[in-house]
């Protein structure tokens, strides 16, 4: 079943619903990381966008090496990059920001820092998706599940592919 679909939305339908996004098979963030690619893929950023698609890691990075792997990887023709920042760095060069738990204290902060400009930010932390994150990665049962609020992403003008609202979790509208 998984080659049958396109290669981005194979990969991720097969983490989701196979074994592979077992956190006990995989390692955690490196499913994660999968997940991040593919959340990219599947958002449509404005045509004023930036040329590149630089990813920031917020905060302690939990990912390590297994995030390494997205780099130089394509999402809309635009070279993926990865950038470990300080909580408190400038984000304007930033298409994704990834807060992770060390910087999620700060996450309003850093929400109202980012206006309204096209980002798509993504976290891992309880809570973070009623407070405005737009996609927000859960571990339940040992498996990587996400859920997303659209209202987050409509005011950053992104829009979340049905593809990938239908693997949600839960969807705030």
């Amino acid at each position: 079943m998984c080659r049958a679909l396109g290669r981005p939305l194979s990969l991720l339908l097969c983490l989701l619903l196979g074994a592979g996004a077992r956190a006990d098979e995989l390692p955690e963030y490196r499913v994660k990381a999968a997940f991040l690619y593919n959340f990219m893929v599947f958002t449509e950023w404005p045509d004023n966008a930036a040329p590149d698609m630089t990813l920031c890691i917020v905060g302690d990075d939990p990912f390590g090496a297994a995030i390494d792997g997205l780099a130089g990887k394509r999402v809309a023709d635009k070279p993926i990059s990865i950038e470990r920042v300080a909580a408190d760095a400038a984000l304007s060069r930033c298409r994704v920001v990834f807060i992770t738990a060390s910087a999620i204290d700060g996450l309003d902060g850093l929400l109202a820092g980012l206006g309204d400009q096209a980002v798509l930010t993504v976290a891992d932390s309880a809570g973070a998706m009623q407070r405005g994150v737009q996609l927000n990665m859960r571990l339940t049962h040992s498996k990587v599940t996400f859920e997303a609020n659209l209202d987050a992403a409509r005011r950053h003008r992104l829009q979340l592919s049905s593809k990938l609202l239908r693997l949600a979790t839960e969807v705030q509208r």
